[in-house]
């Protein structure tokens, strides 16, 4: 399983470092999966974690909602989508009920919703945890995932040295060093 430590999630959430801190360990309204060890060290959050702060930051910045009285249902979000897979998400929506209550549906299927609901469009945000997490993308047409999928580098690596080179190297004196007799 990935994790990614509080600079990364601020980066791929939108919210702030406080606003994160708030969330997950003063209010805990969405804890993180690994809390941190001690103070100033960066907690940890998994792709699903990810998901469900970006929910809620749209629903309290989209829809202004006070996200407090919803506790119980982002604890529900959050086991559901711990079974479910990253992949079987694409294409879905999220409808949000009222409480605890939650589905997940085709595009197609709103209009058949019986009630009122909130309706969040999961495609953006799991393109952006694709690339935060290096998660794979789905072939759309035929449905299944990608053969090599891309990965996010996060340093500059250098490159090889060929054994050869490497031996010839280590053989070579530094003129500013002196060969001890």
């Amino acid at each position: 399983m990935r994790f990614v430590t509080t600079p990364d999630a601020t980066a791929l959430t939108g919210l702030s470092t406080a606003t994160l801190r708030e969330w997950t360990s003063r209010r805990a309204l969405i804890p993180a999966d690994i809390p941190p060890k001690s103070k100033g060290s960066p907690a940890s959050f998994t792709w699903q974690t990810i998901l469900l702060l970006r929910i809620a930051a749209t629903l309290r910045d989209r829809f202004h909602l006070e996200l407090q009285p919803h506790q119980s249902l982002f604890a529900s979000l959050k086991a559901g989508f711990r079974r479910t897979s990253f992949i079987a998400l694409w294409g879905k929506a999220l409808a949000l009920q009222g409480g605890d209550r939650w589905s997940l549906m085709e595009g197609s299927e709103a209009s058949q919703l019986v009630g009122d609901a909130v309706i969040i469009v999961l495609q953006p945000h799991l393109e952006v945890l694709s690339v935060g997490f290096a998660l794979p993308l789905p072939v759309m047409s035929v449905g299944q995932l990608e053969l090599f999928p891309a990965r996010s580098i996060d340093s500059i690596t250098r490159p090889l040295v060929a054994p050869a080179a490497r031996k010839r190297n280590a053989n070579t004196v530094s003129p500013t060093r002196r060969r001890s007799a």
